[in-house]
């Protein structure tokens, strides 16, 4: 049975919307708004175990620019600290430039859990070699419009060998096992606790004024929050700018929570053909639910630790309809050439083909056979006209196995057909109408007999026109009937 015209072309649309969702997915493998959009309207509870000790403006009017203060001003705060029961101090401060007191700080900053903080590019590279605590590279990423939404436990150091990032020497420290890797991954958003405490400053520390009930257990970092002093400072997902020794925190922060999971480009490619491929099958706009679907089912993922790349499968989705859409103008472009029931060319079309080749005769000579069906009407009388429909796609199949390469079969009638031999010899003719004719000689429908004759005529010096050629097969088709019938 013959495919709907309004199917034929899903051949090529299924393979077209697989490919083109392949290459969305090497094109867009990454969703970074649909994340920073989940990240800010679903941000993870801030961890109470990360406290920040900033060194803010009030810390730098008591004690001057920060690179002209006494560094012991570091050793009495991680003193204070340790006296409070910290479990792990990072300092996030560049301290690579040497000072007269370095030697007094050897004690302080070789304690295993002090994490001090080196320069991006640099590993280990400290003012004072007597200091042991284990070093990390004070980095973030920060995308090219000044965001920071991702950074890593590893970067590249000038010698090229990966160096451990600060925020993971932290939570090393603090007793979680965090490999090295230089894939980035999401830093985490904590939307403000008023619950919380808030930012301790460093001066208090280096007095001693602090709860120790504030400190102990507690992961704390000393940095720079201090505004107008030079101080790095970005902007996160929210667009608000953010000090970096906040965003470290933040960093931090992320390690101690279960990793968000990246899916595997295979798998997202795997999806991203699925759903394209669904919606070009799924017909009508069905793909536009689809894409909804698809953005929908990033949220629960999201609170699950996986990150769905949403928008990607999404215009997935939007491609298989954009084929739907493509694949119905095509059908309503040739509705006017194209007989619904077999899929042949109509009346119109023979018409059009005959006059284009018509000019190359001389070359390629043109055979036309006319096929005719006696006994239909009473198929459709007695049976119905689902009937006579089954019937007349059994003949079109049967005509269909006798085309050449370059032939043409068209519905002439509502129980014609016509089919355009292209570079038909005279022997082309006699067998192809012999062949075709004991094909159509066995066809049947239940109990009743119906009967074929076929007329053929092939381009000559007596043929003018395309009329005198249609003509001639219709003359041909009447005498074959006319014996037929006198045969019995």
């Amino acid at each position: 049975m013959l495919r709907s015209p309004d199917r034929s072309l899903a051949l090529y649309t299924v393979p077209a919307a697989a490919v083109l969702a392949l290459l969305l997915t090497l094109l867009l493998p990454n969703n970074t708004r649909l994340w920073d959009a989940l990240n800010r309207a679903l941000p993870s509870a801030t961890d109470r175990r990360v406290v920040l000790v900033g060194i803010d403006d009030a810390s730098l009017r008591d004690y001057g620019r920060i690179g002209t203060w006494p560094r012991e001003l570091y050793g009495q705060a991680l003193r204070t600290l340790d006296q409070a029961g910290a479990t792990a101090i990072g300092i996030d401060v560049l301290l690579s430039d040497p000072a007269l007191n370095d030697s007094r700080l050897a004690d302080a900053f070789s304690q295993p859990n002090v994490v001090l903080a080196t320069a991006p590019g640099e590993s280990g590279l400290l003012a004072s070699p007597d200091w042991r605590s284990p070093t990390g590279i004070s980095a973030l990423n920060v995308s090219p419009d000044g965001v920071v939404r991702t950074f890593q436990t590893s970067y590249p150091t000038r010698d090229g060998t990966p160096g451990p990032s600060f925020a993971r020497q932290l939570a090393v420290a603090a007793g979680s096992n965090v490999p090295l890797s230089t894939e980035p991954q999401l830093l985490r958003y904590s939307s403000p606790d008023h619950d919380r405490l808030p930012v301790i400053p460093f001066r208090d520390v280096v007095n001693g004024n602090v709860r120790y009930g504030d400190i102990q257990g507690k992961i704390v970092i000393i940095g720079l929050t201090a505004t107008g002093s030079g101080a790095p400072s970005v902007r996160d997902v929210t667009g608000q700018t953010v000090a970096g020794a906040a965003l470290q925190a933040r960093a931090v922060s992320s390690l101690l929570s279960p990793p968000f999971t990246r899916l595997p480009q295979w798998l997202t490619a795997l999806l991203a053909v699925a759903t394209a491929i669904t919606a070009v099958l799924a017909r009508g706009m069905w793909g536009f639910a689809l894409a909804m679907l698809t953005l929908a089912a990033a949220i629960p993922l999201w609170l699950g630790n996986i990150l769905l790349p949403g928008v990607t499968l999404s215009y997935a989705a939007i491609l298989g309809t954009a084929l739907v859409v493509l694949e119905r103008w095509w059908n309503l472009r040739n509705l006017s050439v194209r007989d619904p029931l077999t899929g042949f060319g109509n009346r119109v079309a023979f018409t059009r083909a005959l006059e284009q080749r018509w000019a190359t005769r001389a070359a390629r000579p043109l055979g036309l056979l006319l096929v005719d069906l006696s006994g239909f009407r009473k198929v459709n009388e007695q049976y119905g006209l689902q009937a006579g429909d089954e019937l007349l796609r059994d003949l079109s199949g049967r005509i269909m196995k006798h085309k050449r390469r370059g032939d043409l079969i068209f519905r002439w009638g509502p129980d014609e057909f016509a089919m355009l031999l292209d570079n038909a010899s005279t022997q082309d003719m006699t067998l192809v109408t012999q062949r075709l004719q004991d094909s159509l000689d066995r066809l049947s429908y239940r109990d009743l007999h119906v009967r074929t004759s076929i007329g053929a005529a092939r381009t000559s010096p007596d043929i003018q026109t395309p009329i005198d050629l249609v003509e001639a097969a219709s003359r041909s088709r009447y005498r074959v009937k006319y014996q037929r019938e006198q045969r019995g």
